[in-house]
């Protein structure tokens, strides 16, 4: 083990990997529960919860029951929620008084990849820290618990209920979905269950697909990374909405009624500018990270509001929500963070407030779902060779601080190195664009010559 920990297994969303390959396997989901156990049982009582949740993928039998041994090893007692979105994980970590939380999802990725994320007391993934302590315990000998100390475990089905009835209980007060007609693409995931019911129950008439996983359908054709089928549901069904999750739910893409996507900046444009409306917004600030569109920036800015921009993840979306005391943000992508209800991204949170606005305004999905002209934007990835540093090269530097002054005012530029493979990514936002490819293709020259 010693020579595989130099590189932190801890990504920006907890371990995540192929599975059945290192560090997505059994053998060290077994050490991580080992470690997280010893972590967080801070005293000799045996009174200590952990609660798991999971997608729909293959490997999450696999990963779940390898937990569980490490876990309950160390003493601590395994409550097993079966697959539940990841907010929910989030939610009940604290309303059940666990000491941890445990997520087994790789989100958007496809069914061959995993991944475990993990949530303190409170709620909130857990502190970079916190996460670099379990670590530094896998490589040292576990201290192990005495025979009658060992934990149980045990499969609750009433977590997802909890979860549902809680999301129920943020729409507002004495307000229905009687009369609509609502498209909801699980993306064969996590929310299969949870949030057709929610919709349900609230009186919409729900039109469910990707509901149907068999352990390998996961994101594969249907939910927010591929929202075309939605789209066309939508048209077919003659819906009032759709609304379009992930593999773990914590992200979501709307439908309006015409079969048009709105992203995450879109519906972050349409709820800072309600609830700032409603004095409701805190700080008159919506959080988001440097991908977010140029559009929103400035639609905000003509509203008086401000974008405060993080780096890309969204648990820097949240660290950022937290130390600043802000209540609404998100990423592009879909994450939708609402901290006045939720400690994550909640992609069904994020479509019942959609859906929310819709009732108590009384308009269609699609007069409120394109809130601002979004702005062109151009991504190329230039690949490079490892330990050659592109960006630093002062021709490249050149070329930059060139393009970034003839963008002024009309657009802007973004050049960032890639967390996970040797990619520089190139990205520019600009109104007139020949302009914009331009600048784009004299960056990519200049890196594709220094790498």
């Amino acid at each position: 083990m010693g020579k595989h920990m130099t590189r932190k297994i801890f990504g920006t969303d907890g371990v995540r990997g192929l599975a059945n390959t290192a560090p997505m396997t059994a053998e060290m989901a077994l050490k991580l529960g080992m470690a997280a156990g010893r972590c967080f049982r801070r005293d000799g009582r045996n009174h200590h919860r952990v609660v798991i949740g999971k997608d729909t993928r293959l490997s999450g039998y696999m990963l779940e029951n390898a937990l569980t041994a490490g876990l309950t090893s160390t003493g601590m007692n395994v409550l097993l929620l079966g697959p539940v979105p990841t907010p929910a994980v989030g939610r009940l970590t604290h309303s059940m008084r666990a000491d941890l939380g445990i997520m087994i999802s790789a989100s958007h990725n496809p069914f061959q990849d995993n991944g475990i994320k993990f949530f303190g007391p409170d709620g909130f993934k857990l502190s970079d820290e916190d996460e670099a302590a379990i670590e530094a315990m896998l490589d040292g000998e576990i201290e192990l618990a005495q025979p009658q100390n060992i934990g149980r475990a045990k499969r609750v089905d009433e977590g997802r209920q909890r979860y549902v009835e809680f999301v129920k209980t943020t729409f507002p007060v004495g307000k229905r979905l009687d009369g609509l007609k609502v498209v909801i693409d699980c993306a064969n995931g996590a929310a299969y269950k949870a949030a057709p019911e929610a919709l349900w129950e609230l009186g919409a008439e729900v039109v469910a697909m990707g509901v149907e996983p068999n352990g390998v359908n996961i994101n594969d054709g249907v939910g927010s990374t591929a929202p075309q089928a939605a789209a066309e549901r939508v048209l077919r069904e003659g819906a009032d909405l759709g609304i379009c999750l992930d593999g773990d739910a914590d992200r979501v893409m709307i439908i309006d009624e015409t079969g048009r996507i709105a992203d995450g900046d879109q519906i972050m444009a349409l709820f800072a500018s309600h609830w700032a409306d409603n004095g409701r917004l805190k700080r008159n600030t919506l959080v988001a990270t440097v991908m977010s569109n140029l559009g929103l920036e400035r639609y905000l800015g003509g509203r008086g509001l401000s974008l405060l921009r993080t780096p890309v993840g969204d648990r820097y979306v949240v660290e950022a929500m937290r130390a600043g005391g802000y209540n609404l943000g998100g990423e592009q992508s879909g994450h939708i963070v609402m901290t006045d209800y939720a400690t994550t991204g909640d992609g069904l949170l994020a479509g019942l407030h959609f859906l929310a606005e819709m009732v108590t305004s009384g308009k269609r999905a699609s007069e409120l779902a394109t809130v601002f002209e979004t702005i062109p934007q151009m991504l190329k990835n230039v690949r490079y060779v490892n330990g050659n540093l592109p960006l630093e090269n002062s021709d490249v530097r050149k070329v930059i601080e060139a393009s970034e002054l003839r963008l002024q005012g009309k657009g802007r530029m973004l050049i960032r190195k890639s967390g996970t493979e040797p990619l520089i990514r190139v990205m520019a936002e600009c109104e007139d664009e020949a302009l914009l490819a331009d600048v784009v293709a004299q960056v990519v020259g200049a890196v594709t010559q220094a790498s």
